[in-house]
């Protein structure tokens, strides 16, 4: 019996063992399983986890404020946004007088050059809007009085008052110039908004406007119909860490009934400030029946440096004997930030510099110099205008990226000048002084 017992024992053991490992092989397999299937499923959250991180967050939609310089209200679901805009800039000059000059408006002076408010925003539908007043001669005067429209594929339109499509430093804001106030040329041709209808196209470093204008909305009536046309074309690649910019515009404009009627234009300008309303140079008043003119201007920023120049001719045809003169101005500057900023270029024109250690921080802000030659010519045929030859000097500082402060230096020297010195001299120098204190948002 006991032997019966022992190989009945022996032939179960002989069974059973070799059936554990095929045993515990399927339970590995199932474990391995089960592993690859929560490894899949972890893949997965995480890719859903990515996808709703890449997604506008829930506390993010409807209506939000943000802070770009003044308050930003916008609705990124429907496409409404407004945000306030302006400036205040506080001018103090002095201007020297030739020897026997009395005239009030030489030596010291003060104004409020700038005091502007308004507001930009845009509007369902891939629309835009730009309104601005500016106060600073007591009387609210329409400055920007736009409504855009961004057609996609860098093509936008633009109707209202608006820059024509002069010059890099005319299209350049006062808020970003190097200097208290631009080259000679641009008042002395001007150079202003108008009424107009516009287009544009930005593709890369190739930048295009053409558009056609009417007349300033403050010099409109129902006898204006004067109208011209303005082109301007820029190419602005960067190569490596330099940003170059090369340009050209031309502009043509038919004052019709203005001339007939009595209307008249003189080309002059101040002596390099704005706060005195003395002219050195000035043509005598031209009826003048069409103006054609165009520019040529070139730009480079390097790190803290930059480069700049630009040349410009007007002629003007007018109804007195015949006269067609041209005139010529342009200028060359060089700037460098003490500081080691460099300065903000966008859409084909100077911008906003972003300031490395502001005085919230603990900084100092960004020092910037800069030196300008200012040349401008209102001598051609029997017209005479007088000639300038400007040597200036600017010191910028910039506490914060909305604060500046601005001292000027001018030798300006003049041939031909449209008021006489002692003895009926013509040709003498000045020097003139500025300083303005700005604020913008």
């Amino acid at each position: 019996m006991k032997i019966k017992s022992l190989t009945a024992a022996l032939l179960a053991a002989s069974v059973l063992v070799p059936a554990a490992p095929a045993f515990a092989q399927d339970k590995a397999d199932a474990l391995a399983a089960e592993i690859a299937a929560m490894r899949a499923k972890v893949e997965s959250l995480e890719a859903e986890m990515a996808a709703l991180k890449a997604e506008k967050p829930a506390e993010e939609s409807g209506t939000t404020i943000s802070w770009k310089g003044a308050p930003l209200i916008e609705d990124k679901d429907s496409g409404w946004s407004f945000k306030p805009r302006g400036r205040l800039q506080y001018d103090v000059a002095h201007v020297g007088s030739p020897d026997g000059v009395e005239d009030r408006g030489l030596g010291f002076s003060n104004e409020l050059r700038r005091a502007r408010l308004g507001v930009e925003g845009t509007i369902p539908g891939g629309f835009d809007y730009k309104f601005e007043l500016d106060f600073a001669e007591g009387d609210a005067e329409i400055t920007d009085a736009t409504l855009g429209y961004d057609a996609g594929g860098g093509f936008g339109v633009t109707v209202g008052q608006h820059n024509n499509f002069q010059s890099l430093e005319e299209l350049t804001s006062s808020r970003f110039t190097s200097f208290m106030e631009r080259a000679a040329f641009t008042d002395a041709f001007n150079f202003e908004r108008r009424v107009g209808l516009s287009a544009g196209y930005e593709n890369g470093p190739l930048i295009a406007n053409v558009g056609v204008f009417t007349d300033n909305v403050h010099d409109l009536d129902d006898e204006n119909n004067s109208i011209g046309g303005d082109a301007r074309l820029v190419f602005a690649p960067k190569m490596g860490e330099t940003q170059l910019h090369f340009g050209g515009s031309a502009h043509f404009r038919d004052n019709k009934d203005l001339a007939e009627r009595g209307d008249t234009i003189r080309y002059r300008q101040r002596p390099m400030v704005h706060s005195t309303d003395t002219r050195f140079l000035a043509t005598p008043e031209l009826g003048v029946t069409e103006e054609t003119s165009y520019g040529l201007e070139a730009a480079a920023i390097h790190g803290p440096f930059h480069a700049a120049g630009e040349v410009h001719w007007l002629n003007a045809d007018t109804i007195d004997d015949g006269a067609s003169p041209t005139f010529f101005g342009g200028y060359a500057e060089v700037g460098y930030y003490l500081t080691g900023e460099a300065r903000g270029y966008k859409g084909g024109k100077f911008d906003r510099t972003k300031v490395l250690n502001p005085l919230s921080q603990g900084g100092m802000g960004a020092f910037q110099v800069n030196l300008r030659y200012d040349h401008l010519d209102l001598n051609d045929e029997t017209i005479i205008g007088g000639k300038q030859q400007g040597y200036q000097a600017s010191l910028v500082w910039i506490p914060e990226d909305h604060v500046r402060f601005l001292l000027n230096y001018g030798r300006m020297s003049y041939d031909d000048a449209a008021i006489p010195a002692v003895g009926g001299d013509r040709d003498y120098s000045i020097d003139v002084f500025g300083a303005r204190a700005q604020v913008d948002f």
